[in-house]
């Protein structure tokens, strides 16, 4: 059964709070807030954080070089202490596919891992130490609804040569198969623009999934009309559309979102700005359109965190982006000013679970036999075949 908001964008706000340091407890407290965990055996439960890290480091040294750690900037501290590459999802995976590990632990969601496992070679196992670490936007966007509004869209074409699927890389190893099916690609909130001239150097249209506000802020950078971008809602028939708004359209935009960046409002840039008259505002092309408009700045994960390492001493920065890494960032800049546009501490709900105790029993899996570790992605060799088609796409870009 389909529902209408995945269960992760449900549970978004849950791990919210007021302050500016989100402290990791024994995993058998964070349990308690009201969310999907993967269960791990009770010897993990309520071990002392600072235990933890003690048996991480071991199992790390004795394993050296039969495994890698990687870890998106939007872990927690904990958690990024222990990788041995620091990257956003397509920084990592392109790094995955570099390493000559046997093991490569992907601390992030589902679809990073999945990537990971897309690129590497196949003898190397990807594991993500929490199988419940998913993602909201790429639930959004799952596959039987997706393949039948494809369908559905073509066959209301003059010729399904019209339309080029490009899909973001948070979305699943199957979305990305079928851009690979049917002449699409992938793109990055950094190579988007290319990706879309790529596409309508192609076709006349775009179906872009699944984050409908990077699609909108893409198009829009190309001077697409709005009357041109149209939003496909995939419980409607037609997406909500006539056949006649369809064939005018140049951009199909998924109806899904990221629930870390549309938090983020116009009101609140006005805010920063009234209490910092020199304050510079950067977003994630991930926020809505009005709130790009409204900033100084947008780009990708790499990008924020190259301009504000770059900036000059004693800069303000407001930032519309996952509250870990806004932390690291203030951490690692003392002589700036840096703070995150929401007053309201929301880490991205899925990237945090994945709690050290996690990565702990991933690791010690491995080193006790290595036979049967826990946790492995395996994407099926069919959809690896057409994914890694759609990814080569835009490694050409």
């Amino acid at each position: 059964m389909i529902t209408r908001i995945p269960v992760t964008e449900l549970e978004q706000a849950a791990f919210c709070q007021d302050g500016t340091q989100l402290m990791t407890k024994p995993l058998i407290e964070e349990l308690e807030i009201n969310v999907d965990w993967q269960e791990v055996p009770k010897q993990y439960l309520r071990l002392d954080p600072n235990v933890i890290s003690e048996r991480i480091f071991s199992a790390k040294s004795k394993l050296a070089n039969a495994v890698t750690i990687l870890g998106h900037h939007y872990q927690r501290d904990e958690v990024i202490q222990f990788a041995d590459v620091i990257g956003d999802s397509f920084k990592l995976s392109q790094q995955a596919s570099r390493q000559k590990s046997k093991w490569i632990i992907f601390c992030g969601v589902r679809f990073m891992a999945e990537t990971a496992d897309i690129v590497s070679d196949d003898w190397q196992k990807v594991i993500l130490p929490n199988l419940a670490a998913g993602c909201s936007m790429a639930d959004m966007a799952p596959t039987d609804l997706v393949q039948d509004s494809w369908v559905e869209l073509i066959a209301n074409l003059d010729t399904w040569t019209d339309v080029i699927p490009v899909a973001y890389m948070n979305s699943t190893a199957d979305i990305k198969a079928l851009c690979g099916r049917n002449n699409g690609i992938i793109c990055t909130s950094s190579n988007a623009t290319k990706a879309f001239k790529w596409a309508l150097d192609k076709g006349n249209k775009i179906f872009f999934l699944p984050d409908q506000h990077l699609g909108r802020n893409t198009a829009k950078k190309w001077d697409i009309p709005d009357d041109q971008i149209i939003v496909w809602n995939p419980y409607k028939p037609l997406g909500g559309h006539t056949i006649q708004e369809i064939k005018k359209a140049t951009v199909l935009l998924w109806q899904g979102h990221c629930s870390v960046h549309t938090r983020f409002t116009v009101k609140q840039v006005e805010l920063a700005r009234e209490k910092f008259p020199t304050v510079k505002v950067m977003v994630h092309p991930e926020c809505t359109n009005e709130v790009l408009n409204a900033s100084d700045l947008n780009g990708s994960t790499e990008f924020i965190i190259d301009r504000v390492n770059k900036s000059k001493k004693h800069s303000v920065w407001a930032i519309g982006t996952e509250i870990n890494l806004i932390n690291r960032l203030a951490k690692n800049n003392p002589d700036k000013t840096i703070f995150s546009l929401d007053s309201v501490i929301c880490p991205c709900s899925t990237m945090y679970r994945i709690h050290p105790a996690y990565l702990l029993w991933v690791l010690e899996s491995i080193m006790y036999d290595d036979k049967k570790p826990v946790n492995i992605i395996e994407v099926d060799e069919e959809t690896k075949y057409y994914a890694k088609r759609a990814l080569n796409r835009m490694l050409v870009l």
